[in-house]
């Protein structure tokens, strides 16, 4: 907003120059975007920010000052101002016009307040000098005494006025209702406008008439020929205005202030101070009593200000009787008792609304300059990822150690064969479409969505991400991470050796690899039939055990769920739940020594029935072999000729170290003797 530094020292005389009304206006919130030398004169350029609308007037400025600047001291005008040029201190006019209350209707509950007042023998003149040069310096181009004052007041107090042809009102009416369709309105700069069904508008008894808070009507325009003028102001709602201006595409300085507020109690103020002003140009008027219509009154509660939560948030102290003048000086109702300050917001001022925003403007007044430089007290927080977010990263990290490749698909999606049916899918109450709506209680159908658009084979994809469940109004979300694979093992363009293709147990492998980085051991068992997942193929799944709690599970998908997905049967799925995961790691570091000695290994071929299972076998190897196996593996699944029906054959690796001194072949063979024979009690034997 532009203003001459003049019209500044007509509200409040201060010893501060331009430049330094400038700097304070600037700490204080209103920044000073430069100053131009305008017919002689220094006009400052301040920016409002847009919920200070009481900073879009001098009257509103030099109330900052004031509050601030500790020599400067308030004129008379800005006490008028203040009581918003009341009736007792309003000239007088020699002769007195009357005008019916019922002439003015409102039908909108946008519209808070309205006033006006009849106004006779209007003058066709233009405005005094000195005016017309404060326009000018402000960027506002002088056209007539009546739109000049208008402009003027509008400059001094931030009330927006608007002038009607009297006679051209239907029945000398107004009402402020909502549009109705295939109503028009031509706006003053000669446009059409139809008007949408209920936008808000000034009406007579017959049409609309103007665009409340932003541009008045063609028809009812003040001319050199009007004799008769009904002077408008009003308060409407920041949103309703904005609507009107959006949908009609205008912007006046009156939109510009009503969308930042406007101070409702300052309406009938406004034409007052017109009044006087055109009375000092023009004493043959006659003027009406004000019509003045207030529904939208309100009562603001006081705000509790606690004054140790004011220096806590602050940084700095201030005493109550500081804090009651500098609220005071701002135009607040301030109570003052035993260390607390009850604060009643005055209406130009919306935005304070809570303590914290008190506490701004006690900040704001005493100076931000002020605030005491101290280093930072307290301990210093974590920089980056930490805890769990950290501990994901690694699980990310080791899984594409492993092998996989990681895709991010979005929560919301459609229902799928792969959905946990353990759980009621649960989604937004009006969802964008059909195929958002609903959030995932698994990730598995994302990563068959991926593995299907790259072609379904030779894939290898995980997901880290949240996993959503509800039930009895009761809604959860879990992190999960879920990997899927199928096919060759190494690159396609690559030579593939025979059984390097993905199955359980290469998958079984990558998340053993994924939770050691994590120092946890799993278990995988079969599960009782209760607890079969529908999704896996009945006899190739496992749940993953870590001590006495599942965490997960993994297995091959239904020939059924793959058919109808569109992936090959073949393809293997698992996934873990991260938080139980991330509770059970192992935060101790175990370390032990090398051996310097060379480990060996011995193979084997056994000969067993198809319904036991692996975990079985190799729970019976490990116990007996002892703590000189180092780690075991099954290289090779044969069921071809010369296999009895019913059984298959299966190759396992030893590999045995000790400590300290070298295995001989006898030491080996033994061990390898050992654990055969423990087999024999699941009916094994060597081929």
């Amino acid at each position: 907003m532009k203003f001459p530094y003049s019209m500044l020292l007509d509200f409040v005389q201060t010893k501060l120059d331009a430049e330094q009304v400038g700097d304070l206006l600037t700490m204080a919130g209103f920044e000073l975007e430069g100053i131009e030398v305008v017919e002689g004169e220094p006009v400052l350029d301040i920016k409002v920010v847009s919920n200070r609308g009481d900073g879009l007037s001098v009257f509103g400025l030099a109330r900052e000052v004031l509050a601030k600047d500790g020599q400067a001291e308030a004129t008379e005008l800005y006490f008028r101002a203040v009581s918003r040029f009341s009736v007792e201190g309003e000239v007088a006019v020699a002769q007195k016009l009357d005008i019916d209350q019922s002439k003015v209707t409102i039908e909108s509950s946008n519209c808070t307040r309205y006033a006006c007042r009849l106004i006779e023998n209007v003058p066709n003149a233009q405005a005094p000098t000195a005016i017309q040069k404060r326009l000018r310096q402000a960027g506002v181009r002088p056209i007539s005494l009546l739109v000049d004052l208008t402009n003027y007041v509008m400059l001094e107090v931030g009330q927006p006025l608007h002038a009607f042809d009297y006679d051209k009102l239907a029945e000398h009416r107004i009402v402020v209702r909502d549009a109705i369709l295939g109503e028009k309105l031509t706006t003053l700069n000669g446009e059409e406008h139809e008007l949408k069904p209920g936008l808000m508008m000034i009406c007579d008894a017959e049409k609309p008439v103007g665009a409340p808070g932003t541009m008045g009507g063609l028809d009812t325009e003040v001319t050199p020929t009007t004799e008769r003028m009904l002077l408008e102001s009003a308060h409407f709602v920041n949103t309703a205005v904005r609507k009107i201006r959006k949908s009609l595409g205008l912007s006046t300085e009156a939109s510009y202030r009503f969308e930042r507020s406007v101070d409702p109690a300052g309406v009938a103020g406004a034409i007052r101070r017109f009044t006087e002003l055109l009375y000092e140009s023009a004493p043959e008027i006659k003027v009406s009593n004000i019509v003045d219509s207030y529904p939208g009154k309100e009562d603001r509660p006081p705000i509790r200000l606690r004054i140790e939560r004011s220096d806590m948030l602050l940084g700095m102290s201030i005493e109550p009787e500081q804090a009651e003048g500098y609220l005071s000086r701002l135009g607040f109702d301030v109570e003052l008792f035993e260390g607390l300050l009850d604060v009643t917001p005055p209406t130009w001022r919306p935005d304070v609304v809570r303590e914290e925003d008190l506490v701004e403007e006690l900040g704001r007044v005493h100076g931000y300059e002020k605030i005491p430089e101290l280093l930072p007290q307290g301990s210093t927080p974590v920089g980056g990822p930490h805890g769990f977010e950290l501990w994901q990263d690694q699980v990310r990290l080791a899984t594409v150690n492993a092998g996989f490749v990681q895709i991010v698909s979005h929560s919301l999606r459609d229902l799928h064969p792969l959905d946990d049916r353990g759980f009621t899918r649960i989604g937004p109450r009006n969802p964008g479409s059909p195929e958002n709506a609903y959030l995932r209680n698994s990730l598995w159908p994302s990563l068959a969505d991926a593995a299907k658009r790259n072609g379904g084979r030779n894939i290898h994809l995980f997901e880290t991400g949240k996993v959503f469940f509800g039930e009895d109004g009761k809604y959860e979300e879990f992190a999960r991470l879920s990997a899927m694979s199928q096919g060759s093992l190494v690159p396609t363009d690559q030579v593939v050796k025979a059984g390097e293709s993905a199955d359980f147990f290469s998958l079984k492998g990558a998340v053993e690899s994924v939770l050691a980085a994590g120092s946890i051991q799993a278990e995988f068992q079969i599960p009782p039939e209760k607890r079969m997942d529908a999704r896996l193929h009945p006899t190739r799944q496992a749940l993953i055990w870590v001590g006495d709690r599942v965490i997960g599970n993994i297995g091959q998908l239904h020939p059924d769920i793959a058919d109808e997905v569109g992936l090959p049967a073949d393809t293997v799925v698992a996934e873990l739940m991260l938080e139980p995961v991330y509770s059970l790691r192992s935060t101790n570091i175990e370390i032990k020594s090398i051996s310097r000695n060379p480990s060996v290994r011995r193979d084997m071929a056994i000969l067993v029935d198809k319904s036991v299972p692996y975990e079985q076998i190799a729970t019976i190897l490990e116990q007996a072999a002892g703590d000189v196996l180092e780690r075991h593996w099954l290289f090779e699944v044969y069921d071809g000729k010369g296999i009895p029906e019913g059984k298959h054959s299966l190759n396992v690796a030893l590999q045995l170290r000790k400590f300290g001194e070298n295995f001989t072949d006898e030491e080996a063979n033994l061990v390898r003797e050992k654990v055969v024979a423990a087999l024999s009690q699941v009916g094994a034997t060597t081929r």
